[in-house]
């Protein structure tokens, strides 16, 4: 596909972020170490004069320490730079009330987490839980945080590099970008069930189909960019709701809740809130048995 901006993670800073304003491992006071976690990409830029963080892959760096560890893969080394990077961000705007608090610009574009037998004998999974954690940590104490998902977001490496921003964009599909944990047919060798019903099924139900356009309809997506041009304008424009959303206390229109009410309102997940619910009024019925005791 001659449009595709899979690869192009360093190409994406570029459009989004002011000439020449990206300052590459240096985040406050803090400058990080470039050998380190080769294919993370993080640092400072300016986007619309306003100063953010950015954190985005490089699908051309290899890792000689993890092999694996390649073509945009997150490995353990560059998932804690990325966290690393979000707690810099953190303490370098401790101070700053929530107006200031600087975004977190996260540009995805990875096939997945790092699968050697040495990522998970050192802890792959303590690595992509910190940065999973650091960002929430970052949303919650009012740092906006925007993805923007311009190639591949795939897997445990999604979960860690986006899925806990306060709103997802995504390039369309006619860029080549992919959103799924996994294809039909790793779906079916785990389920058991026919490639052919899962089709099926995909056509109906979006949690059975990967794709960009499904993933907006489960609310994961906040806005489709169809204009690789536009990206630059429909980030700022998110970054500005979010932080007038957090202004207003209105929070759980953000993050995974707000994704999930995206979610019910486009008919992508119709019966999450009523699960939910049924969830907690059976609970509040025994509740009395068990939190006295």
């Amino acid at each position: 596909m001659e449009n595709t901006m899979i690869g192009r993670g360093r190409d994406a800073i570029e459009m989004i972020v002011d000439a020449g304003s990206f300052a590459e491992n240096k985040v406050g006071s803090a400058e990080l170490d470039p050998e380190y976690g080769p294919g993370a990409v993080v640092g400072t830029a300016q986007l619309e004069g306003e100063t953010v963080t950015v954190i985005a892959n490089d699908a051309y760096a290899f890792n000689e320490r993890f092999p694996v560890v390649f073509g945009g893969v997150i490995g353990l080394e560059e998932a804690y730079k990325m966290a690393t990077t979000v707690y810099r961000t953190i303490e370098a705007d401790k101070d700053k009330p929530l107006a200031e608090k600087r975004p977190i610009v996260l540009i995805v574009d990875t096939p997945g987490n790092g699968p050697g037998k040495m990522e998970e004998i050192a802890g792959m999974n303590k690595a992509t839980g910190s940065y999973q954690l650091a960002l929430a940590e970052a949303r919650k104490t009012g740092h906006p945080i925007i993805a923007m998902v311009i190639g591949r977001a795939i897997s445990g490496a999604f979960l860690c590099h986006g899925l806990q921003a306060d709103e997802i964009l995504a390039l369309s599909t006619d860029f080549g970008t992919m959103i799924h944990v996994m294809p039909i047919t790793s779906i079916s060798r785990i389920t058991k069930m026919d490639i052919e019903r899962l089709e099926e099924l995909s056509k109906v139900n979006p949690v059975f189909a990967p794709g960009v356009n499904f993933f907006y309809n489960l609310g994961g997506v906040k806005e489709i960019v169809n204009q690789v041009e536009d990206m630059r304008s429909v980030i700022a424009k998110h970054i500005k709701e979010v932080q007038a959303l957090k202004a207003a206390g209105e929070i759980e229109k953000l993050g995974p809740w707000g994704r999930g009410l995206d979610g019910d309102a486009r008919g992508g997940r119709v019966t999450r809130l009523k699960a939910m619910a049924k969830m907690n009024e059976e609970f509040a019925a025994v509740a009395d048995k068990y939190i006295n005791a």
